[in-house]
């Protein structure tokens, strides 16, 4: 793990990503790429001739040039090797396209401030079409202690299985590893297993089981956080239908509106 893929826009949520992948690049001592999305904006029912569209593109590639000086006077001073790609278009599509070769992608959870991009959307759409986990961070987040402890909602599923594997050069990084079992009655690999696998790579993760009934798989994981003090919670993207969960509201898709902790998802 060494490539860091970062979304740079010039929104509410950039700071946070910015430190957050400046963190896991030291940690990992990796290469920090910085994706600069100029967003393309389409007015519905431009009657100009399309005016209307190309100068508001104007103005967004204007407000990212004085966005790339003022970032790429403060990296210059982070002490990380980096490198700058610029792109247009969709954030969630620029970010997809750039992910071949990335090892970790840094976005956001949903934003709490208004304007803004709609970051949940665009951060479900990356972990499930890019197929390199995502680390998606709350708007007032400054840091990511990747030594810190690090918790794994595990529901045994072919997304946090994926999630997990190709995560382990950072959660070897942590003091500790706990792997959240909820029992609400569905099926999947044990968490013994997972627990066993995280051995054999000298990571000792212990298991924690909570009851699942009548309560939300997000809340239970939110409160389990809290209370073991984690420093980011790893889990599985969508691991029931995207279709199923965007209908009738899940696990993930609640974790991306209100997490305070960074999540790293993968599908």
């Amino acid at each position: 793990m060494k490539n860091i893929l970062l979304l740079v826009h010039d929104d509410a949520g950039q700071e946070a990503r910015l430190q957050t992948a400046l963190d896991l690049t030291r940690a990992v001592e990796g290469h920090l790429t910085c994706l600069d999305v100029a967003q393309v904006q389409v007015i519905a029912g431009d009657y100009s001739g399309g005016t209307a569209t190309a100068m508001l593109m104007a103005d967004e590639r204007e407000r990212e040039a004085a966005n790339r000086v003022m970032l790429e006077a403060r990296l210059a001073q982070e002490g990380v090797p980096w490198d700058w790609v610029e792109s247009s278009g969709g954030l969630a599509e620029c970010v997809t396209r750039a992910a071949g070769l990335a090892d970790l992608i840094v976005v956001n959870r949903k934003l709490d401030v208004f304007p803004e991009p709609d970051m949940r959307g665009v951060t479900a759409s990356i972990a499930v079409r890019s197929g390199t986990p995502v680390v998606a961070v709350p708007d007032d987040v400054r840091s990511l202690d990747v030594t810190g402890r690090a918790l794994i909602a595990w529901d045994g599923s072919d997304p946090v299985m994926a999630t997990m594997r190709a995560c382990v050069p950072l959660l070897k990084l942590a003091e500790a590893v706990l792997l959240l079992t909820i029992d609400d009655g569905g099926e999947g690999v044990p968490a013994e297993e997972a627990a066993a696998y995280l051995s054999r790579h000298d990571i000792h993760a212990t298991i924690r089981r909570v009851a699942g009934k009548h309560r939300h798989a997000d809340d239970i994981i939110a409160e389990e956080c809290a209370a073991w003090e984690a420093s980011y919670c790893l889990m599985g993207a969508f691991s029931h239908n995207p279709l199923v969960e965007a209908l009738f509201g899940g696990v993930t898709r609640r974790m991306l509106s209100t997490s305070k902790l960074p999540l790293i998802l993968g599908h």
